[in-house]
C-alpha cells in the first residue's frame, strides 16, 4: 500500500480552521477506504511567520516541499499586517511558479440544499481550466516618474506553449465529461494577445474533432454564467479571465466558501498544490463559522489527482448529502458551525454510496 506524503500549510485566517476540518474528513476517508494511506506534515508558514522572520517561508522552503506528493494549502493573507502582494508572492504564487504549476482547475456545480442566487440554476456543472503561469499575471513591466507624470506598464505575456497546454488540458478533460470546450476570449478589444489566443484555440480544436467548441467574449461569458450556466462544460481561460470567472462561479453556487481549486504540475517534476478559492476571510476568523466545504472539496480534487477517484466521488456525494440535509454554515443560509458540518460529512461518508 502506497503512502502519499502530503505537505499541509494551513496559512492565515480561516485556513487555520478549515484545514484541520478537512484533515479530519480525510482521516474519515482513510477509515472508509482501507487501501488509502495519507501522511500529513504541517508547516507554519504564514503572515505570523513573516512578522517574525521577514519572509513567508524559509529560504529552503521550496526544496523542502519538493519531496512531497502534494501540497494542501488553506489560505494566505493578513492585509492588516502584511500587504497582499507580499504575502501572496512570498508563498502562494512562489509555490505555483517554482513548482511549474501551469494549470489551475476550478469546478462549480449546483449543490442540493444550497440556495443559489440564480432564479434558474438548471443543475449547472462546469470546470474552468485557467492558464496559471503567464498571461496577464506576468511580472514584466514597471513604474517610472512621480506625480502627474507617473506611468505604470504591465505587460501580458502569452506563449504558444503555455496557451496550448492549457487548452489541451481542457480538451482532454472535456473528453471525460460532456464533450464541450468554451474559449474565454476578448479578441474584439484586446488586439494582440486575444487574437493569438483564438488562433491557438482553433489549432488545438483541430486535434479533437469529436469535441464541440465555442468562443465567447469574456463580458458576454460572465453574463451567461448568470443567465444560463448550464450550457457550459469546460471553459478554457487565460490567467486573469479564469481568476475572475471562477469567483463568479463560486458566487452562483451560493458562496465563494464552497469553491475549490487545484494547481497542477504537468511534467511530474514537482508536486501539485490544492487550495480553496475563498482566501483567509479575516472578518470571520475565530468565530467557528467558516465554511469547510471549499477545503473539503479541494481535498476531493487532491484525491482525484492521486488516482483515488472512487473514494473522491464518494466524498463529494457525502458533502452534497450534508448540504441537502440542511446542515450548513451561515454563509450559505444555515446555522451550523464549522465543526458541526465537518462531523456531519464524516458521519455521512461512512454510509454514502456512489
Amino acid at each position: 500500500m502506497k503512502t502519499f506524503e502530503i505537505a499541509v500549510i494551513p496559512g492565515d485566517g480561516i485556513g487555520q480552521e478549515v484545514v484541520p476540518a478537512a484533515l479530519q474528513v480525510l482521516q474519515a476517508v482513510m477509515d472508509v477506504h482501507g487501501g488509502l494511506k495519507l501522511k500529513f506534515t504541517n508547516f507554519p508558514w504564514n503572515c505570523d511567520y513573516y512578522m517574525e522572520h521577514g519572509k513567508m517561508m524559509p529560504d529552503d522552503g521550496i526544496q523542502t516541499l519538493s519531496g512531497f506528493d502534494a501540497v494542501f494549502l488553506g489560505a494566505v493573507g493578513d492585509p492588516s499586517r502584511v500587504p497582499d502582494h507580499v504575502s501572496l508572492w512570498g508563498l502562494l504564487i512562489k509555490i505555483r511558479r517554482e513548482f511549474e504549476q501551469v494549470i489551475n482547475i476550478r469546478p462549480a456545480k449546483y449543490f442540493q440544499g444550497l440556495s443559489s442566487p440564480l432564479r434558474n440554476h438548471n443543475n449547472f456543472d462546469f470546470i474552468v481550466v485557467r492558464e496559471n503561469s503567464e498571461g496577464e499575471y506576468s511580472e514584466i513591466g514597471g513604474r517610472i516618474h512621480k506625480g502627474e507624470d507617473e506611468l505604470a506598464i504591465q505587460n501580458a505575456v502569452f506563449s504558444r506553449k503555455g496557451t496550448e497546454r492549457a487548452m489541451r488540458y481542457a480538451f482532454e478533460l472535456a473528453q471525460k465529461r460532456r464533450g464541450h470546450v468554451t474559449s474565454a476570449t476578448k479578441s474584439n478589444g484586446i488586439v494582440h494577445s486575444m487574437p493569438f489566443w483564438d488562433d491557438v484555440f482553433k489549432d488545438v480544436s483541430a486535434d479533437y474533432p469529436q469535441i464541440k467548441t465555442s468562443a465567447i467574449h469574456i463580458d458576454a461569458l460572465a453574463a451567461f454564467f448568470v443567465t444560463r450556466p448550464q450550457i457550459f462544460d469546460v471553459i478554457a481561460a487565460s490567467n486573469l479571465f479564469g481568476d475572475i470567472l471562477t469567483d463568479l462561479g463560486g458566487a452562483i453556487m451560493g458562496s465563494i466558501g464552497i469553491a475549490p481549486a487545484a494547481n497542477i504540475n504537468l511534467n511530474g517534476k514537482y508536486p501539485s498544490m490544492f487550495e480553496p478559492v475563498h482566501g483567509s476571510a479575516p472578518d470571520i476568523t475565530g468565530k467557528g463559522i467558516a465554511n469547510p466545504l471549499g477545503q473539503v472539496w479541494t481535498a476531493k480534487m487532491m484525491l482525484d489527482h492521486l488516482g483515488e477517484h472512487e473514494i473522491a466521488d464518494k466524498l463529494l456525494a457525502a458533502m452534497e448529502q450534508v448540504t441537502a440535509s440542511g446542515c450548513k454554515t451561515p454563509d450559505i443560509g444555515g446555522t451550523a458551525t464549522t465543526r458541526e458540518v465537518t462531523d456531519a460529512i464524516c458521519r455521512t461518508l461512512k454510509a454514502v454510496t456512489v
